[in-house]
């Protein structure tokens, strides 16, 4: 965290490196959207599943602007991509 970050009293993004280590690093599969959540301050969460060697993982995402302009990729019953960590097979995020 800056300085400047600090005296303005922003708190970093914990996840925003782990989604960058995922997209660089995770191995891909496929998964399902099972639901979607849209709070009242438009931010919107979608609640997904995979499986890895016979175990099923249930996880959810904040979408990006980026991805709210596509509504029909992330509805539920949508077949999606998800990267995951091969050491961690339950630390994902959406491909």
């Amino acid at each position: 965290m800056g300085l400047f970050s600090f005296l303005q009293g922003k708190k970093p993004d914990p996840f925003a490196g782990r989604r960058e280590y995922l997209l660089e690093h995770g191995r891909i599969t496929d998964g399902v959207i099972i639901d979607t959540e849209t709070k009242l301050n438009g931010d919107e969460i979608v609640f997904y599943v995979y499986s890895l060697n016979g175990v099923d993982f249930e996880s959810s995402e904040l979408l990006s602007e980026e991805q709210k302009a596509d509504p029909l990729k992330f509805a539920p019953g949508a077949k999606v991509g998800v990267r995951y960590d091969p050491k961690n097979q339950g630390n994902s995020t959406l491909a």
